[in-house]
């Protein structure tokens, strides 16, 4: 199994510290807003590596942060007239709910920044003991250029990293690229005691702290967005180095970057777009399978034209599985499985190797797709003889395969049928029961007898009570079944 590690700029062979078991952490969001869908295609990418790596037989722990202490945070709450800890809490909150929505799995660990002071004064002050921190009033700063080590990440040396950095200027600093490792306090913001006067942790600081007290250093994989390579996790890894003397992340990886219509999303061209904005409009399969078409290192570009085309195609997979279901339990049986168990098994073994080359999840989808395509070409040529085993067989592979992919088909996304067919079966086929299920194929048996009878007006009264539901019946080669109105 192949994994791009951005510290060597190269795919290499998935080796974990220990057998069996994932160490994985993802920088979380800065909690003061609703977040973006760049930040969105972010989670998915970490979301689905995760989801793959449980499907190959990974115990995976999974830690990720909440950033409830910073600027922009703080900035956000003078703006309202509000504390940074009502802003932190209600956008915290509002990240979690979008991400179930999303269906983002809940990380194992989610710890807040302004949770752990304790533990990053601890690694501030062993940084400061061992020569790679200084005290510059209430301000502490890491000391770059006497880490060894620095530059690991983004592979180039500290000269360099001046070039096209977002450099902080300070002249408390003893050079440019020395980073805070804890802020004074300002009049107004909220802060904490430590041994060099009340203040705040530097933003560098908490993912630090946090992987080494929850998950211990190095782990098997730390990720996030490609912007957070420089300066973001080259300062993570630096600390660590210094701190501990071992590395903070054995893989580093990171997604590429999201552009709207070909265009760097920004509220100045109007494109900036909330994944609650999205998800308000479309559905969570729809989104993620757009956003899955690219490879996560890649640049995604985003359009609601694209995503139109997107909900089309998982209607039609969706479609495929409620087939598959409706001819496993109307088949006779007598027809020949063999190509329909041979699609399941290609399918199968092209998603593994897809996925097991840094998680393509283009090259998975191509696999869902053709075994889609080759179960209803089954189903047209098989009609009443299609085999129940294959049919059932397939439908699991399709729902199996997506959901590796946070893609939820069959009975987990489809809609039950409504209650009110027991009554309608009841008026007008004689049934006794209470199962919807069963009331419908009664009703669908009732209308085939009036038609055999030619009592058109039966028939017809029958097809507009399922339609006054919401339903559809539509004929198939193994019988009629109902289907939710096409709008």
């Amino acid at each position: 199994m192949l994994v791009y590690n951005d510290q060597y700029h190269k795919k290499q062979e998935l080796e974990t510290i220990e057998p069996g078991k994932i160490r994985m952490y993802v920088c979380g969001p800065t909690v003061y807003d609703q977040i973006h869908i760049g930040n969105a295609r972010t989670f998915l990418s970490f979301d689905v590596i995760r989801r793959y790596l449980v499907h190959k037989g990974y115990e995976v722990t999974f830690a990720q942060n909440l950033t409830d202490v910073d600027d922009k945070i703080i900035n956000r709450a003078n703006e309202q007239g509000r504390t940074a800890a009502e802003v932190a809490e209600e956008y915290s909150q509002a990240f979690i709910e979008q991400m179930r929505r999303f269906n983002i799995l809940d990380p194992d660990i989610r710890p807040r920044a302004t949770a752990e002071i304790e533990a990053m004064q601890e690694m501030i002050s062993s940084l400061i003991e061992q020569g790679s921190a200084y005290v510059v009033g209430g301000d502490v700063y890491f000391s770059v250029r006497d880490c060894k080590t620095y530059g690991i990440v983004s592979g180039r040396d500290v000269d360099q990293l001046m070039v096209g950095a977002r450099i902080e200027e300070n002249e408390d600093k003893r050079d440019p690229l020395d980073f805070a490792l804890w802020k004074a306090a300002k009049p107004g913001e909220p802060s904490w005691e430590s041994p060099w006067g009340p203040g705040r942790p530097g933003w560098h600081t908490e993912c630090c702290a946090m992987i080494h007290r929850y998950l211990g250093c190095p782990i098997d994989i730390h990720g996030g967005g490609s912007d957070l390579s420089f300066p973001h996790h080259e300062n993570e890894a630096a600390q660590a180095s210094c701190a501990w003397h071992e590395p903070l992340a054995n893989i580093w990886m990171h997604t590429g970057m999201l552009q709207v219509s070909g265009d760097k999303m920004s509220k100045s061209l109007g494109n900036f777009h909330t994944l609650k904005e999205v998800l308000d409009r479309y559905p969570a399969n729809a989104v993620r399978l757009l956003m899955l078409q690219t490879h996560y290192r890649s640049p995604l570009d985003f359009s609601f034209e694209r995503l139109d085309g997107v909900a089309g195609t998982l209607e039609r997979l969706e479609g495929s599985v409620t087939n598959l279901r409706w001819a496993a339990s109307h088949a006779s049986g007598a027809g020949d499985d063999d190509a329909l168990d041979a699609a399941v098994a290609t399918a199968r073994a092209e998603f593994a190797e897809a996925m097991d080359d840094d998680f393509n999840t283009a090259g998975g989808l191509a696999a869902i797709f053709g075994l889609m395509t080759a179960a209803n070409t089954y189903l047209d040529d098989a009609g009443a003889d299609a085999s129940a085993a294959a049919c059932t067989a397939a439908a699991d592979a399709l729902v199996e395969l997506a959901g590796v992919l946070g893609i939820m088909l069959g009975e987990a996304a489809g809609e039950a049928l409504p209650e009110e067919l027991v009554g309608l079966a009841a008026e007008h086929a004689g049934y006794a029961g209470d199962s919807a299920a069963e009331a419908a194929e009664a009703l669908l048996a009732a209308r085939q007898e009036a038609r055999a009878e030619k009592d058109w007006a039966r028939a017809d009264a029958i097809r507009d009570a399922i339609a006054a539901l919401g339903l559809a019946i539509e004929d198939t080669a193994a019988g009629a079944r109902l289907k939710a109105k096409e709008q």
